[in-house]
């Protein structure tokens, strides 16, 4: 997919914009804190209805504003001519409204993997630093983009889980024969189907994807580390509604459900060791940026539901904590065929321009880089170079 035109109104520190965009990369230069990022936050929002950062809609609007706007107009690979146009408004108080052409969203969830997109930033850190639902989340921010399915299984899921613990807390304290047996068996026997596709999907996923990232990584690291990247669930050894049946008063006693893919894991690895203790910055950096470089592959690839559509490809403040020489790798794979347009911010105009002017050479040879574009941001305006 490729972003034309992006029109704002009152989204976060950006009052309004109207901006064009080359079909391959776009840099934005400017200090921490002038509008960057919300730009690209900006462009998320209209891949996933929500923002990257901040789930609360009314705090992504401008301060002193009723309402915020955000309305991109998008071309398709496969025909530049044939374009759509997405809008989001979010007003104070109200249910934001989303639309698709002159087509209204009644759910949400039926826009997910209509405009594929991958963002790299520095939140990415928290899949190496916090737990691991942060970890099932990229799995299902992958595979949503891919299955639609996939997500209602997802969301049926979690609400069962949901009325699952709390029965559980309800009866936590009580007699044993006041327990409703029948009312547990009943949530149980539904969980089943949604957690054996969910977990059939993960699996596949994994095993698809596990390849294009170790490729990447090796690529930008030119090294023989060897970084893994393991799924780990309870449905590999078990058959989830005896796990359930089984461990219900245990279950009772944790007042949570212990069993069920809400607790799988994605285990990432150096070597033979958790990449969060032996991974230094650069390393943590390189196999994070290779997983999101991977999930763009992915997306893009025939396993998934939307081979056709290149996702964008947001880059947020990606060369920090990272040499030259890796630098220089990941832009020289972005810029090629197999990756479509780029959204990228720095805080140095010539660090952009070292970076970008080596990869217009390969072997001695002027190589074409695709359309690009600079803009200078300042206190949420853009003024194109």
């Amino acid at each position: 997919m490729t972003l034309n035109e992006l029109h704002i109104i009152n989204f976060k520190n950006i009052r309004e914009a109207d901006l064009t965009f080359a079909d391959k990369l776009n840099c934005f230069v400017g200090l921490n804190g002038q509008g960057k990022t919300n730009l690209l936050d900006a462009i998320y929002y209209l891949s996933f209805t929500k923002s990257a950062f901040n789930t609360i809609d009314s705090q992504n609007i401008l301060h002193d504003a009723e309402f915020a706007m955000i309305q991109g107009v998008y071309s398709a690979d496969s025909d530049q001519d044939e374009t759509m146009q997405v809008t989001c408004g979010i007003r104070r108080g109200q249910k934001k409204q989303f639309r698709c052409g002159k087509k209204d969203y009644q759910r949400m969830l039926d826009h997910i993997g209509l405009i594929p997109l991958v963002m790299v930033s520095p939140e990415d850190s928290q899949l190496i630093a916090e737990g691991s639902d942060e970890r099932r989340r990229f799995m299902d921010v992958v595979i949503g983009q891919t299955d639609r399915s996939y997500l209602e299984h997802l969301n049926l899921y979690n609400a069962l889980v949901k009325q699952r613990n709390a029965l559980l807390k309800q009866y936590g304290d009580s007699d044993q024969r006041s327990i409703p047996e029948e009312l547990f068996e009943v949530i149980e026997m539904q969980m089943v189907p949604h957690a054996m596709y969910i977990f059939a999907q993960r699996k596949a996923f994994v095993e698809a994807f596990v390849p294009l990232f170790a490729d990447l990584y090796k690529t930008i690291a030119e090294v023989e580390e060897m970084p893994q990247l393991t799924y780990r669930s309870q449905l590999f050894d078990r058959e989830l509604g005896e796990a359930l049946q089984r461990t219900r008063q245990r279950d009772l006693i944790l007042g949570w459900t212990s069993q069920g893919v809400h607790k799988d894991e994605l285990e990432m690895q150096l070597g033979d060791y958790p990449l969060r203790r032996v991974g230094s910055q650069g390393q943590q950096k390189t196999y994070l940026i290779a997983m999101k470089l991977a999930q763009a592959l992915y997306l893009s690839s025939e396993q998934s539901a939307v081979s056709s559509r290149k996702p964008i490809l947001l880059l947020d403040d990606i060369f920090d904590k990272l040499d030259a020489t890796r630098v220089a790798r990941i832009v020289n794979l972005v810029r090629g065929e197999q990756f479509g347009q780029i959204f990228l911010t720095d805080t140095d105009r010539q660090h952009l321009t070292d970076i970008v002017r080596p990869i217009g050479t390969i072997d001695g040879e002027e190589q074409p880089l695709g359309s690009s574009k600079v803009f200078y941001v300042s206190g949420g305006d853009f003024r194109e170079a």
